[in-house]
């Protein structure tokens, strides 16, 4: 049996809306699937719905000792590979699973989700649900919208913040807390965006 040291979180990507079916499949084999889902509302041209969307289509995450279960992972239905730096597969810190799931429990504040990052003003979370996010400010009218960006699998996510609960990083080497470094392993959320 396998260290519990050996078990990592790792992002998966899989066939393009097969996200549910590969995370029933890996739950029904044991292992530990993480897929971020918001509930949304859907208008049919005879009925409004409300349905669980993935916040990131095509990713799920997985909790597994990488030696031991990547084979049985790798040969799911659905799945195609595992997300990484070459042919290694790239960690992705429980942090970073934590802040998914944060986000995830505030369905009201996500708005939409990102593929590219703007340049602007980098800046810390002081309070609230998503105090000690970093992200850089842009500003466009008097709507406050934090995108949260995850390199690991170059998706970000638009959520509503208060301008107020914000403070000015100075510096672009500043580290990021639990930052995203794409060397060797993926160490946490890098590049955080807030939209005022």
């Amino acid at each position: 049996m396998a260290d519990v040291d050996d078990v990592k979180w790792y992002a998966l990507y899989v066939r393009s809306r097969y996200e549910k079916r590969v995370h029933q499949l890996l739950l029904e084999q044991g292992v530990v699937s993480f897929l971020p889902l918001l509930d949304t509302w859907k208008q049919w041209s005879d009925r409004k719905k409300k349905v669980s969307e993935p916040l990131f289509r095509g990713y799920l995450f997985v909790n597994i000792a990488m030696q031991r279960e990547k084979i049985a992972v790798l040969d799911t239905e659905g799945v195609v590979k595992f997300i990484g730096i070459g042919k290694t597969p790239s960690v992705i810190y429980q942090r970073d699973i934590e802040w998914l799931k944060q986000l995830v429990r505030e369905p009201d504040a996500v708005h939409r989700t990102f593929d590219a990052l703007p340049p602007g003003q980098r800046v810390r979370v002081l309070a609230g649900p998503f105090k000690d996010f970093e992200g850089v400010v842009v500003r466009q009218g008097r709507e406050s919208r934090l995108v949260v960006f995850f390199d690991s699998i170059m998706q970000g996510v638009e959520v509503t913040i208060y301008p107020d609960v914000l403070l000015a990083v100075a510096g672009a080497s500043l580290p990021v807390q639990g930052g995203l470094a794409l060397q060797g392993e993926l160490s946490g959320v890098e590049r955080h965006l807030l939209r005022l």
